[in-house]
């Protein structure tokens, strides 16, 4: 997480959506960075414990911004990040993480919850989507009035991610309310404006 006080901006980092490139390109204007384990600090303790702190240390309420991936390949990314540590295939790693209770290796949380609040009110002012990266740079360059490039890093490396219809299908009705909100974004052209 960055906080940029001269552009009025927190940076939420969405784990696997790119957000190491974007803190690494976006640290030079940013007053406060959240590394390690408050690295992926969510919008609901942001507003229990950083919001109140920026508003009463410094004058801030800044507006917010995060990317979302498409859920399923969402779950690609974080399946080719711990491949190498698991003896399930792509398939298997889904049925796993859509159990009631997970195990360990399986419980890499969701987009949604980490972008929503505790009501389940979306607590992002701009979320882009992924694969609108483009808009997102140009939003960025146009905000912090200078040229910004993503330099790739944390990629993980190759594995098959085969699914089947069934999964699949199971995958899409647990996931139904961030695929929802990933195609509402995506509706409005990768970027959807959440007023405060």
């Amino acid at each position: 997480m960055l906080v940029c006080s001269e552009q009025n901006l927190v940076l939420f980092s969405t784990p696997k959506t790119g957000s190491t490139a974007m803190e690494v390109a976006l640290k030079p204007w940013a007053d406060i960075a959240f590394y390690k384990h408050r690295k992926h600090t969510p919008v609901g303790r942001y507003q229990r414990k950083i919001a109140p702190f920026l508003r009463e240390a410094y004058d801030l309420t800044p507006e917010t911004m995060a990317v979302i991936r498409d859920p399923i390949e969402h779950l690609r990314s974080w399946y080719r990040y711990r491949a190498s540590t698991l003896e399930v295939d792509f398939d298997g790693f889904v049925k796993a993480v859509i159990q009631k209770d997970p195990p360990a290796w399986a419980r890499i949380g969701n987009q949604l919850n980490f972008l929503t609040d505790a009501k389940g009110t979306l607590g992002i002012t701009h979320l882009f989507a992924y694969e609108a990266q483009p808009k997102l740079r140009s939003w960025l360059e146009t905000r912090m009035n200078a040229q910004i490039t993503f330099k790739p890093l944390n990629v993980s490396p190759p594995a098959p991610t085969k699914i089947t219809a069934a999964t699949q299908s199971a995958f899409e009705a647990k996931y139904a309310d961030e695929i929802a909100l990933h195609a509402r974004v995506t509706g409005n052209a990768g970027h959807l404006i959440t007023p405060n």
